[in-house]
């Protein structure tokens, strides 16, 4: 593991231990190997990765204390951000990582087995679908999200796994203000409640990062999230 990365690291207070360092090596590894046959990510150049998918997922720390937080899902995943490297730097977690491809549920069971992650495993579906289930609905400490969907759709696919008193982090770029100001109806129908907005930049880069806080104060009404593809085709505004 670079010094680069442990120093980057060590601006959000986070230290790692020998285990969780071979850890993040391997993921790596795991992460440019299977790049090849599928399209997981566009950044592969080691130091890249740290800054831009590593480091970007435990910036998070910035906005709240994981260590009051005990169980997560990161909804739409993709290659595993940022869920994977939460749970590699904060082994305590409970982790669910939800994305709607099975070639991506396939790499990150891949990448579970070989770094020997316990308490983290994996569903393949629709957010809107699971988000209807007793065993996931309300349940979690924390959603987060760095998927790509405007804030009001993105709100009505994360909020109702939320329990109440837990949180809704999505990442977003820095440039926030319109998008906030276009979700804060729908926020607010789902049961959420918007705390506040933490800017920064990436360590050591001119990247601007937001992390959107939104508290559950109520329960999610029963119909939402709405059927499969409305939340994008028609946000709540």
């Amino acid at each position: 593991m670079s010094q680069i990365f442990e120093n980057k690291l060590k601006s959000l207070n986070i230290t790692l231990t020998e285990e969780q360092k071979q850890q993040f090596v391997k993921f790596y590894e795991l992460l440019v190997e299977w790049n090849k046959v599928m399209n997981l990510t566009g950044i592969t150049e080691y130091e890249e990765v740290n800054e831009k998918h590593f480091v970007d997922s435990l910036a998070i720390v910035k906005a709240i204390d994981i260590n009051n937080v005990e169980t997560v899902i990161d909804v739409g995943t993709g290659a595993g951000f940022p869920g994977v490297p939460l749970k590699i730097a904060f082994p305590h977690l409970k982790v669910v990582l939800l994305d709607s491809l099975n070639k991506r549920i396939n790499f990150l069971n891949t990448v579970i087995n070989e770094l020997g992650l316990t308490d983290i495993k994996t569903i393949h579906g629709r957010a809107e679908d699971f988000a209807k289930q007793a065993d996931y609905r309300e349940q979690f400490d924390l959603c987060v999200s760095r998927a790509v969907a405007n804030l009001a759709t993105l709100s009505e696919y994360c909020i109702p796994y939320v329990k109440k008193d837990g949180m809704f982090v999505p990442y977003k770029s820095g440039e926030i203000d319109e998008e906030l100001e276009q979700s804060k109806k729908a926020v607010h129908i789902l049961g959420g409640k918007l705390e506040n907005v933490v800017k920064f930049q990436l360590p050591g880069t001119e990247i601007g990062r937001s992390f959107v806080k939104i508290k559950k104060v109520q329960n999610t009404a029963k119909k939402y999230p709405r059927k499969a593809g409305l939340p994008g085709k028609e946000p709540i505004c």
